[in-house]
């Protein structure tokens, strides 16, 4: 190529670096396109292991579920759109996709354990995103905030981070039901448990190195020595089609699911249940965007002095719509990443990384026949260690509460009845029931009953008072005779 067409493409490509500029302004944050275009790719990698794991929790562990292919669409759709609208609309780095935990309520609570449908099931999540956007909106977000102590807030994260972890044991065949107690050690002889056990190995093995992708890496070499073992021993043991070369790389994206919620399922739960289910996933995805945001902020320098995110309306609203949009297409609630730190992490600033993160999601959708061929135990050792990952925030760490203060917190400490007992009463009703709203409802009431038993009553927030009574009705509402 000759000296002028060098310089010509130099000059071409400063130009489009300068357009960009003008609008994600990433110069003067420090960056520069190619980094932030590279941040976008790290962040989208470490993240996309959500393409292969939602299908998988929502098609339900015997496949009766939603269909994998279209799953997969309204997947990389929702986190493609909403993290592109993220990057436009608040220009910082978050990525946002169906959050991990939230599926599981929504399969394994709501469908499994409550009766309802999906389009029922995606209803109340729509629901949800339509509660929680009116509360940014209006401004009540700091409002929630203060309402629930600090201890309960880490207890909804780690029994939401055990209740995945549980369902990876299950999914894996490592936990099953026992003969004569109520679980039991899995039979560790057949291919499945043995490709879980592999699996989780080099998942630990990769994050024990340092390997962002660890979680992906997992999920794919995983994959791929089960279909090597399935070829060689032929044992049956997997679905159709599941651990199989695929007859078909890419296909045309199946958009069926999308529109496919409803609202009829207050009528199916009662109107108090309904309300509180709503109330407590509501909360659970709150207090997990709110972490996020003020962590990765905090590293991509996004904090003032104060430690307060400037012009926060402006992530929480797209959050919060991204729940609806999660919904709506049958993908489950959607959520800001904490994955964003990785692009963060490689000097990504300005929304550009995020936009990256969005196309990348958007052209993964016709490859939805790839993901038909993961089996569950690929993407076992996926959950397990996200839940593991989850209850790190029992450890001594910086908080910033919610007046821009930061604070060294100490680990939750289970000798002090106030808060241990509640707190272990949160994160163990959720993997044992299978159910959020229980884990929750059991927090608030225990940690209100055991400060009135200890003459603090005043020391509880009123509006505590009030939801604590409601799901003191909701667990008592059998041997009431309510219909909640």
């Amino acid at each position: 190529m000759s000296s002028r067409a060098k310089n010509a493409n130099i000059a071409d490509t400063g130009g489009f670096e300068a357009t960009l500029d003008r609008f994600f302004r990433f110069r003067s944050m420090g960056s520069n396109m190619r980094t932030e275009m590279f941040a976008g790719l790290t962040t989208f990698i470490v993240m996309s292991y959500i393409i292969f794991v939602n299908p998988q929790i929502l098609n339900l562990p015997d496949g009766t579920g939603l269909p994998i292919q279209a799953t997969t669409t309204s997947t990389c759709l929702v986190a493609g759109v909403m993290t592109i609208i993220m990057g436009l609309y608040s220009n910082r780095a978050f990525a946002i996709a169906p959050g991990l935990g939230l599926n599981a309520i929504v399969a394994f609570t709501l469908v499994l354990g409550e009766g309802l449908t999906f389009p029922q099931a995606m209803g109340v999540i729509v629901a949800e995103g339509i509660l929680i956007t009116i509360l940014v909106v209006v401004g009540l977000r700091r409002y929630v905030m203060d309402l629930v102590p600090l201890e309960l807030k880490k207890a909804i994260s780690v029994g939401i981070g055990l209740f995945i972890l549980f369902i990876g044991l299950v999914n894996g065949g490592i936990v099953t039901t026992g003969a004569g107690t109520p679980l039991a050690l899995g039979n560790l002889r057949g291919l499945p448990v043995l490709v879980t056990a592999i699996g989780l190995a080099i998942t630990i093995a990769m994050l024990a190195r340092g390997y962002r992708a660890a979680i992906l890496i997992g999920i794919v070499a995983t994959t791929v020595i089960a279909i090597i073992l399935e070829e060689i021993l032929s044992t049956g043991q997997f679905g159709p089609g599941v651990a199989q070369v695929p007859t078909t790389w890419v296909d045309t994206p199946d958009f069926s699911l999308l529109g496919e919620f409803s609202f009829s399922f207050f009528s199916q739960m009662g109107i108090g249940v309904a309300i509180l289910t709503i109330l407590a996933i509501m909360m659970a995805d709150f207090f997990d965007t709110m972490g996020t945001l003020v962590g990765v902020g905090s590293q991509a320098g996004y904090l003032n002095e104060k430690g307060e995110l400037p012009d926060a309306q402006k992530p929480l609203l797209v959050d919060s719509v991204a729940a609806i949009a999660g919904g709506a297409a049958s993908a489950s609630s959607a959520t800001t990443y904490i994955e964003s730190a990785a692009g963060v992490g490689n000097g990504g600033r300005s929304g550009l990384v995020a936009v990256v993160v969005g196309i990348l999601f958007l052209l993964a959708m016709p490859f939805a026949p790839l993901v038909g061929v993961v089996p569950t135990q690929a993407t076992a050792p996926a959950l397990i260690v996200v839940g593991w990952m989850m209850t790190s925030v029992l450890s001594d760490r910086e908080e910033v509460t919610s007046d821009g203060r930061t604070v060294r917190t100490r680990g939750i400490d289970f000798s002090d009845i106030e808060v241990g007992l509640p707190v272990l009463a949160a994160m163990i009703m959720m993997p044992l029931t299978y159910n959020i709203t229980n884990g929750i409802g059991a927090g608030f009431v225990v940690w209100t009953l055991v400060k009135v038993f200890r003459g603090k009553a005043r020391e509880v927030h009123p509006t505590l008072y009030v939801v604590s009574i409601a799901f003191l009705i909701y667990f008592l509402r059998s041997y009431l005779g309510v219909h909640a």
